[in-house]
């Protein structure tokens, strides 16, 4: 069985997960509103577990490895993040931005849905990746 749908599907989950613990890992030391760092913090923590679980899954379809992000991509986020916040770092700028990467992970998640040839186990943890996503968006609205 080839499974290098699996696989990718995988890798970009994996990959988009690193970017949203980077963003809130890079983001932290800006926020001044306890009850968002809260908030943030259990969001980090929810991308840890799913970086967790794909740790379990992968070995099922690979020998490898699930791809990361790369330190440039990493160097970038950090830059932007730098960049978007120079001149405002006010709670809501910061769930703006925070924003805009979670629905790029959702948007991403939602095409990798579309796969209609990914095997059921894999099919079943983007839908729950998807969800978290949307739930953290959901927490995150009430900061803007």
């Amino acid at each position: 069985m080839d499974n290098k749908n699996e696989i990718n599907i995988l890798d970009e989950l994996n990959k988009g997960t690193c970017m949203g613990q980077d963003a809130i890992h890079f983001i932290l030391d800006k926020v001044e509103d306890k009850n968002f760092k809260k908030v943030l913090n259990k969001q980090y923590k929810k991308y840890q577990n799913v970086t967790d679980q794909i740790s379990k899954l992968y070995p099922e379809y690979s020998e490898k490895k699930p791809h990361e992000t790369s330190a440039m991509n990493k160097a970038m986020t950090w830059y932007g993040i730098e960049m978007k916040t120079l001149m405002d770092s006010s709670t809501s700028k910061i769930t703006e931005l925070l924003l805009q990467g979670t629905n790029m992970g959702i948007i991403e998640g939602r095409k990798l849905l579309n796969h209609k040839d990914t095997d059921s186990k894999v099919h079943k943890f983007i839908q729950e990746y998807v969800d978290m996503q949307e739930e953290c968006v959901e927490q995150l609205k009430k900061f803007l």
